[in-house]
Parts: structure tokens; sequence; C-alpha cells
């Protein structure tokens, strides 16, 4: 029969895929000698077999009350038993953290001859009904799905008829009114009474943590950071500890380094008298955790020697759940702490430098995506500001946005474009959805180690809690400080990084790379061998590549260059000319235009290549839309304004010359250049001038031709042959030589299959992966992702966006071929890709397996790139 049980000092603390995180923690905390409350871990294959077979598996159970009767002896305590009652927590725990996303029911094993048998044990019948009052609450919402809100509702006027302010306040009368309440609504609700059997609502919880599994926001939460549905979650069922005891016991989370900033040192929370989901649940505002030196001095040297033996054992930092039991300590949980990228980066690094880990560490462990946050915008010093409150700083980044105060609305409007932040008196897992969609998070209760601040800083989102001077009306939908009352819709701006709160929308300023990052990402320099280069069209974008680390321009696009309001007159009467001659004139005008432009770029990249792709998309994009321009012609006319309509009559029989059913497989690329050959004519010459510009001031230009497009030979060898002829033509005005390199961009499935025939002419190869993948799926990416793509991937057709993602099965294919085809022609080839698939982790590690000599992406991506690229060689290293 399959083990599906394991006490903790049974378990691996390697195992996490089948005793999942907290599991395998338990288990290796165990094993370390840290005071760790007894219990076992049902595997995550009971939870996948419950799954597939819609029931607990045969022997799950059998195999529990096993195990309870050797923590029964081991603590000589008995679940039900009224006289010594044992009580257990029931806790979810994936493989991989999911924090918030699935369910826990604490103080299980209360009824009421077991409460009084714990208020006889702990001489605290106070203690014993608020911990029966909340086991009926989280066992009502979690097992028996009542909501949460409903147990709230029924809290909340008795302590307003009492006028009570905090839980803590309640009295044994007030505590055995609130049960006999609790237990109505339970009846009320589901038809049955509140469990008393101790076993039944062990095996009810474990049913309910299985089922959490796959409870919609760990759904979304799997979704979003690609966790795999088949993972499962395994149960721990674990002998329960009191923070709830009175003023010498307390519950409290915390970080053995600051997870907002990297700094070392002890960051966390805490809570007296009170249990562990009040501190994650944000009801009460806990304590910072240096408090408790001067509280509770002995726990608190405690606590400073747990946690550098469990960061010193795991060799990372650590986030700790921990419950003080009349003076006494007990570890709840360890596991690798969620943190910003900005903390990721400082605590590698400081570790490398301690000795504790090495850089090759340093890098592997970095989430490239989350390094991507690093670079989120901040508020503009310099900006007058309307602060109107000040919260905790939960999770770095400004972000501007409406007031909505529901996470349905958030979801609706912020996936509609519209820029909201979600406001809450506190989130919960819930809510996960709203938060996604909304561009940052307020609360008005909660601290740093809240749902809220963990969630948005695990999506490198904005957040401020525990902002207690917004005082929230959901029903009103507005929030009040002070005097002053912020309506729904109202924009308002948040700073995470610093916990304000401020009226309107204000500025915000790009920032700027860590000492630590920057030292970093010259280590992933040290070790990656795919080159990072930038997809850049004007001096400015050029000059921030640079400035991100970038060694070359991989894209440079023409065709922004004419959309200038200076420049699209000049463009239009080009496309509009009857004549070569007409042609030539607006092509003149825009010459110098052009040659600035080359010129800015390759001096901001000096020393490096640029590669220059020759005007792309089709004509008619230029022009205005016939829709429009049959209204202006209709309007000319009634005006009789002569002029105006032999332009637009003009205008409209070009624009109906050149529609397109098809314009993505039209007339573009290098099949303009094939037929008005004086367009890409006046490009070389302006990029060769510029160059010879450059050289003669005594800069070091490297130029790069780039024909798109290309589905022959025979048409890159006609384009190549103009280019040249243009480049000698300059060199002899200019008196200069003028070296370049010309190549294709490989975008349609023709060119990659006869790379071998394209080679021949081509010294170098850019995949142009967006329109390579949209010819070789068959999808218009407009089309494909506003339509039929997100059906694909809820069902699992496809696995990733395809146009996010480079899909190696076929596109990859299509370019390993061109590969091997090209460099059996040609064996100096230079390849890369110049797609937005440059800048994902995932596409470019096929990069480097693929053979690529380089990846070039936005700007802004470099530094993700260049870390992807030095995990991938550390990952597949020969």
């Amino acid at each position: 029969m399959t083990r599906y049980v394991y006490a903790f000092e049974e378990g691996d603390g390697q195992n996490r895929q089948l005793l999942g995180g907290k599991g395998a923690g338990l288990a290796e905390m165990s094993k370390i000698g840290l005071p760790v409350p007894p219990g076992f871990t049902i595997t995550t294959e009971a939870c996948n077999a419950y799954q597939s077979l819609g029931r607990l598996p045969d022997g799950l159970m059998e195999q529990v009350w096993d195990k309870l009767a050797q923590l029964e002896a081991k603590l000589g305590k008995k679940l039900g038993d009224p006289e010594r009652p044992l009580l257990v927590s029931v806790r979810s725990g994936a493989p991989i953290s999911m924090p918030g996303m699935m369910d826990t029911v604490l103080n299980l094993g209360l009824n009421p001859e077991t409460t009084e048998g714990l208020a006889r044990l702990t001489q605290n019948r106070r203690f014993a009904l608020d911990s029966y009052r909340r086991f009926i609450q989280m066992f009502g919402n979690v097992v028996l799905h009542m909501e949460h809100s409903r147990f709230e509702h029924l809290l909340d006027r008795l302590k307003q008829a009492h006028n009570i302010h905090e839980d803590t306040q309640l009295t044994e009368e007030h505590l055995t009114e609130l049960i006999r309440q609790y237990k109505e609504l339970v009846v009320n609700e589901t038809g049955k009474p509140f469990p008393d059997d101790a076993k039944e609502q062990l095996t009810l919880a474990i049913v309910a943590v299985f089922d959490s599994w796959k409870n919609p926001r760990a759904v979304v939460y799997r979704r979003l950071n690609k966790i795999s549905e088949d993972l499962g979650t395994a149960v721990n069922v674990q002998s329960m500890v009191f923070g709830n005891m009175g003023d010498t016991s307390a519950t409290g989370v915390l970080f053995t380094r600051n997870p907002n900033t990297g700094e070392p040192g002890m960051y966390g929370e805490y809570l007296t008298n009170a249990q562990g989901e009040d501190v994650v649940a944000g009801i009460r505002t806990p304590k910072p955790i240096q408090e408790m030196a001067r509280e509770m001095p002995q726990t608190y040297r405690q606590l400073t020697d747990v946690c550098q033996l469990l960061e010193s054992h795991y060799r990372d930092m650590q986030d700790i759940e921990f419950t003080v039991e009349d003076t006494t300590l007990y570890i709840l949980q360890t596991r690798s702490g969620k943190r910003t990228a900005r903390a990721a980066v400082k605590i590698a690094v400081d570790m490398v430098h301690e000795g504790v880990i090495s850089k090759e560490d340093a890098l592997l462990r970095m989430d490239a995506e989350q390094v991507q946050r690093l670079l989120y915008r901040q508020v503009d010093p310099n900006a007058s500001l309307t602060v109107l409150a000040q919260g905790l700083p939960a999770s770095p980044g400004a972000a501007s946005g409406k007031v909505v105060f529901s996470a349905d609305e958030a979801e609706v409007r912020g996936n509609a474009g519209e820029a909201v932040i979600l406001v809450r008196p506190e989130t919960t897992p819930d809510d996960i959805h709203g938060i996604v969609a909304a561009q940052g998070v307020l609360t008005s209760r909660g601290g740093m180690t809240s749902h809220a601040a963990i969630v948005a800083r695990g999506m490198g989102k904005p957040a401020v809690t525990g902002c207690e001077a917004v005082k929230i009306s959901l029903e009103g939908e507005y929030f009040q400080v002070g005097d002053e009352q912020v309506q729904k819709d109202t924009v308002i701006t948040i700073d995470g990084g610093t916990g304000r709160v401020m009226l309107g929308l204000v500025p915000t300023v790009e920032p700027a790379l860590s000492p630590e990052f920057t030292e970093l990402l010259a280590w992933a320099d040290e070790f990656r061998r795919l080159a990072v280069e930038a997809n850049a069209d004007t001096p400015e974008d050029a000059a921030k590549a640079r400035e991100f680390g970038a060694t070359g321009i991989g894209l440079c696009r023409t065709e922004h260059m004419f959309m200038g309001q200076d420049r699209l007159p000049a463009m239009q009467a080009m496309i509009l000319a009857e004549t070569l001659e007409d042609r030539e004139k607006a092509l003149a005008q825009l010459l110098p235009m052009q040659e600035n432009d080359f010129y800015g770029i390759l001096k901001a990249m000096d020393g490096y290549s640029v590669t220059i792709r020759l005007l792309d998309p089709p004509l008619h994009e230029f022009l205005p839309d016939i829709d429009d321009t049959e209204k202006a012609l209709a309007a000319a006319r009634d005006r009789q304004d002569w002029a105006d309509i032999t332009r637009l009559e003009a205008v409209l029989r070009r624009t109906r010359t050149l529609f397109e059913f098809n314009p993505m497989l039209g007339f573009r690329g290098v099949r303009l250049g094939i037929v008005y050959p004086e367009i890409y004519a006046m490009q070389a010459r302006a990029i060769f001038q510029a160059q010879a510009r450059l050289l003669q001031e005594g800069y070091h230009p490297h130029v790069e031709v780039m024909i798109p497009l290309v589905g022959t030979r025979a048409e890159l060898a006609k384009m190549k042959a103009l280019v040249a002829e243009v480049n000698q033509k300059v060199s002899q005005e200019r008196r200069i030589a003028l070296p370049y390199k010309i190549g294709t961009m490989i975008e349609v499935p023709r060119a990659a299959l006869l790379a071998g025939q394209i080679a021949e002419d081509a010294e170098f190869f850019s995949f142009g992966t967006n329109d390579l993948t949209q010819t070789t799926f068959g999808y218009s990416r407009d089309d494909a992702e506003g339509k039929f793509l997100p059906t694909y991937l809820a069902e699992k057709i496809l696995t990733e966006n395809p146009f996010m993602v480079l899909d190696r099965d076929g596109v990859g294919r299509l370019i390993r071929w061109a590969v091997e085809e090209g460099r059996a022609t040609r064996p100096d080839l230079v390849l890369g890709i110049c797609g937005e698939h440059g800048g994902d982790p995932s596409s470019i590690e096929f990069c480097h397996l693929a053979g690529l000599n380089y990846v070039s992406c936005s700007p802004f991506r470099v530094p993700v790139a260049r870390l992807a690229a030095a995990q991938a060689a550390l990952r597949h290293q020969s």
C-alpha cells in the first residue's frame, strides 16, 4: 500500500515534491533540534490521488489514525478527550510556496466538553472559549464553505452592543454568547449542527485542504506564477501551541532580513495574546519585532539565535512563523522568504560577500522576471505632493489610478485598460483577481506581512498597508482622511516605497540601478555566452540601452522615424507621388532627416554595432484612414474648397490603390525595395552619409544594414547590390572607406527553410520572431490575442502565449534548421533574434541552446536578458 503519512521526524527536508515546502521545512527543523510542535504530514501524492478519484484514497485515514495515536502517546493528550484534549492545526503546504492561496484550520478538536477540559488544564477559561469561537469561525469558513463575513458581522454586532473595541476585551460571558450565535448560524446556513466529533472534524478538514488546491484564487495564483496544476498540496497536522493565552503569549511572522530592501537584521511583526492568523489577516495592526526586545527580551534573544541558525542552514533569507506560549518559543514554519527584486539582489550579493554562497549560486537564484521590477518608476522627488495619509511601505514602486473598492470591479476595469487602485480595509486571498488587474493596493489595516503586502510584493505591484488614517466606507464607496473625503473614481497615487498616499496623478521618474544590481550584472557578464543588444529607434533609446549594458543595437526600425508631424507630410508626399521624379523630390526632403537620425544613434552606440532595418511596413500605414478621408472630402466639397478637394481625392485614390486584404503578408518589407528601389537607396545613402560624418569626427560607427521580409535569395541579392552601389557612391563622394555588413531578417518560414541559399548573400541573420511566429502558426497576433488565444491557454491547447514565450517545438525548429543550414554555407554567419522574445528568459535559454550569437530586446529588458543569458550558460555547462 502506498505510504501517504510521515511524522515530522520521519520526513526528509529535501523532499519538497512529496512533503510540500511546509512539511519539508518542519521535517528539517525537527531534525536540527529546533522547538517544533510535533505532528505529521500527509503527502502531495494523497492530494493527487484524491483529485483523481474524487474521494480519499484507500488506506489514507488508517495511516492518519496510526500517526495520530503516536502523536497522542508522545504528548500524553488525546484528540477529543475531555480531560487532556489534544488540539491540532491542519495546514496546506504545496511544493512551491503559495502564500495565503490555500486553507488552514486551527484549534481542531474543540467541542463543548474539550473546551471545558482545556479551560481546566490551562486554568484559563476565557482563553479556551476564545479558541473555540475561533475554531467554529475558521472551520465554518474553510470546511463548511460559509462566508467569513457572516461570522465577523456577529462579532462586530456584539462588540458594538457592549462598546468593545478590541477582541481581547471580550469576556467569558461575551464569548459564550458568541459561540451560541455562531452555532446557530451554522445550523441556519448548512441545515446541520456544528460537528462535535473530533475525528470527523479532522477528516473533513483534510478534505477541505485538498479541495483548496482547486479553489479559484489558488488556480489564478498558479497561472500567474506558472506553477504546475499537477503538484498537489500536502497537509500538515500539527499539535497546537497557543499565542492567545495572555500577555506572556504571542504569535508572529518574521524574516531574517528585510524583504523590501534586503538590509540585514530581523524584520517582522508580532501580536501578544493572539493566534497566527491574526497577524497575516490584518485584523489587528501588529507591533514591529524589535519591540519584543523590550517586551519579551529572553524570547527575542532566542529568536535571534534561531534566525542565524536557519539562515546558515538553508543559505538563504528565511520567512519564519513562530508562537510564544506562556514564555515558551515554538517555531511553526520556515521557508525561503518572498522578497522584492531590490531585496533579492542585495541579499544575493551580500551573501556572496559573506562567503555563504558563490557568484554562480547568486545568479541562479535570481528570478530574471522579478529583476525587471527594479526598473519600476518612482515618485519624482521634485514633484509637488498633496499627501493624504501615511501607511506602511509594503511593496515598493509608485502607481496612480482611480479609486475602486471591490476586487471584482478592479478586475473588470483594470482588464479593460483602466488604471485603478484597489482600496480595501484589508485584502483576503479571494481578492487576488482584483490585485492582479489593479495598478496597486491600499489597505487601512494589516501590516507589512499581511496578505496584501505579500501578494503585491510577489507580483511587483506597489502596496501601502496598515494606513489607519484612511477610514473606508465600502457601502458609500468613499474613504475619509480627516476632513478630506475621497470618492470612488478619484485619482490617487500610492508610493509603496515610503507608504505615502497622495491625491491626484503624481509625476514619476526612472529608477537608478543600485550598486548591488550593477555588481550582479557584472557577474552575469562573466558567465554568459550570448551578447545582449537592444531594439532602439532614437538616440535617447540607444543611450538608455547602453546605460543598461547593451553591447549594440540589434534592431533599429526606420519606419518609426517617419511618424513625426514634421516628417509625415514629406512621407505622404513620397507615397502619393505619381512619377519617379516626384517621388525622388519627396525622398530628398526625407534624406537629411534620416541622416540625422542615424548619426545620433550611431554616435550614441559608438564602438558597437548598429543594425538598421530598412523600411518594413506597408505604405498605407502612413496614410490616413479611408473612412476619415471620405468624411474630410465630403466636408471639403460642402465648403467648395477646391484645393483641399484635389488633395483629398489624390489621397483617397492612392489609399484605395494601396489597400490590402492581408497587409501583414502584402506589399511591405523587401517587396517595397524591389518595386520602389529609390526608397531603400535613400535610406542607404542616409546611413552611409551619417557613418562618413562620424568617421571624419573621430568616432567608430559599426554599420549593419538589414533587409526585411526576405523569402528568396534573389530578393536579398538585388537589394545587396543596390546597397553596395550606394555605399560606393558615398565613399567616393566623401573620400573615405565605409565598411558595413549586410544581412536579413528571417521572419517567414521559407527563409528559414532555405537559409543555406540565403546565407550566400547574408553576413548575418536576425530572426524576427514576432512575424516568424505569426507566419508559422498562421495566427494574426492582434486577432489571436483578442479572440481565441485566451481560450487556447485556459484549455491548455497551448501552454504559453507563443508571442511572449518562444514556441520551441515549431518556431524553434525552424530557427534550429536555419542555424544549421546557414552556418553550413557560411561558418562565420552571425545569428540573433530581435523580436519581443529577446527579453524573455525562457526564449533566451532557447537561443543559448540553439547556438545564436546574441539576443536583442527593448532597452528596459536588457538587464533581464543579461541575467537570463548567464543563467542559461550556468544551467547548461558542457
